[in-house]
């Protein structure tokens, strides 16, 4: 039976090119946009590759400070001393790194000035992010200590600022706002929060040493666990800390709040606004991040639902052309069952056809936005769970446009149908 519902759809596909030539197209575009969105997303918020480990990691990006007494807030990066106080002596972890924020900087080299991005971090920073190492070593705990001038370049750069291949760069010297690095090592391109930067410094590097001693700052902590499994008890964690936290000035600065969040809960806390002290029956403050999901899922089925519509009209003036044959199938003894899962099988095979097609533009549309640099050292692709969910939704394609006017169709009374009436 099923064989010969292929073959009918392959005919009606056949018998009118240019009105499956256009089907074809709009399911196409459709889900090549969706899959590219999808694997943006992917990326952002369940990264592979340098940050693979980040279904292991929380971060702490921002502190909130409450002032009763001049009646405002002040919401900030982390400085040094909170992160080396209050969250590298955490128990139970596997590591905190700090993280500092990218810098744009002036490199000199003789006459030749390249404006580029430079951050500054610690070396659990290297251990906790899986860098592939192209060249020379890695920071270390004794280059922290020692506040040794060494740099890590991303392969763009070096090759940039010292043409040849990454070993060229190992042992070169430039020059950052009258201080002088040495080129320690060179590592891939890497396009994640973070991770990205041009150039890679010690945190010992400051011009100053007064960054010891600032609560606030530029820093982030990323939170290293030993396992998935250890999220939750950790983000208690960390809410519990901020309760304990004492200000330098505390008459100024009251109430002290910061959060482990996951990177979907760290961006729903940016478009939400979500902080504070958490509610009686919560034990961390709410992120958003479901309200998140639910905004990406709606938009999703929005998106999908104006070029379901429209395939559902074409389908049913497709349909309507093949009155006659309704008309005889049925006056030979055809159901409407079965004329209406022949209408069905028609419409999924065609999304499922458009879903192939789609993966290949995919693919190629995302080649393209690696290639053409629009986001600096984007690496993007398909993978497994995107092609599953390509299929996945050209197959509800086909059952959305498919079912409503192959049921309608299906119910014509056959001398109708044989009369060309409706």
């Amino acid at each position: 039976m099923l064989r010969n519902y292929l073959l009918t759809a392959w005919k009606v596909f056949m018998r009118r090119k240019l009105f499956t030539l256009i089907n074809l197209l709009c399911i196409v575009l459709t889900l090549v946009v969706l899959m590219v969105a999808v694997s943006l997303l992917e990326t952002a918020f369940r990264p592979s590759g340098v940050e693979g480990r980040s279904e292991r990691f929380l971060e702490v990006r921002m502190v909130r400070m409450d002032s009763p007494k001049h009646d405002r807030i002040s919401t900030s990066g982390l400085g040094y001393k909170l992160i080396d106080k209050y969250l590298k002596p955490m128990p139970g972890i596997e590591r905190v790194a700090m993280v500092g924020s990218n810098q744009p900087v002036s490199v000199y080299q003789g006459d030749v000035v390249s404006e580029l991005q430079m951050r500054r971090v610690d070396a659990d920073y290297w251990k906790v992010l899986d860098f592939r190492l192209l060249a020379g070593r890695l920071p270390t705990l004794e280059d922290d200590a020692a506040g040794r001038h060494i740099a890590i370049l991303n392969a763009s750069t070096a090759a940039r600022l010292f043409p040849g291949s990454a070993q060229v760069a190992i042992g070169q010297r430039f020059d950052v706002g009258g201080q002088v690095y040495e080129v320690a090592g060179v590592v891939a391109d890497a396009m994640h929060l973070n991770a990205y930067a041009d150039i890679w410094a010690p945190v010992s590097t400051f011009p100053s040493s007064d960054y010891r001693s600032q609560f606030t700052g530029p820093f982030a902590a990323l939170i290293l666990a030993k396992s998935a499994a250890d999220l939750p008890r950790i983000r208690q964690q960390v809410q519990a800390i901020s309760k304990s936290v004492v200000h330098d000035d505390p008459a100024s600065w009251g109430h002290i709040y910061f959060w482990a969040d996951s990177k979907l809960d760290f961006t729903a806390r940016q478009l939400f606004g979500g902080g504070g002290q958490p509610s009686e029956n919560q034990t961390v403050a709410d992120s958003g991040a479901a309200r998140l999901m639910a905004g990406i899922a709606a938009a999703i089925v929005l998106f999908m639902l104006l070029p379901a519509l429209n395939l559902v009209n074409l389908n049913t003036g497709r349909i309507l052309e093949r009155r006659a044959e309704i008309g005889v199938r049925k006056a030979f003894g055809a159901t409407s069952r079965q004329l209406a899962l022949q209408f069905v099988v028609e419409n999924v095979l065609l999304c499922l056809c458009g879903g192939v097609l789609a993966l290949g533009a995919t693919a190629l549309a995302l080649h393209w936005l690696e290639s053409a640099r629009l986001i600096p050292y984007l690496e993007v692709g398909l993978n497994l769970a995107v092609f599953g969910w390509g299929m996945l939704i050209a197959t509800v394609f086909g059952l959305v446009s498919g079912v409503l006017p192959a049921w309608k169709m299906s119910r014509l009374d056959p001398v109708h149908a044989l009369k060309g009436g409706a």
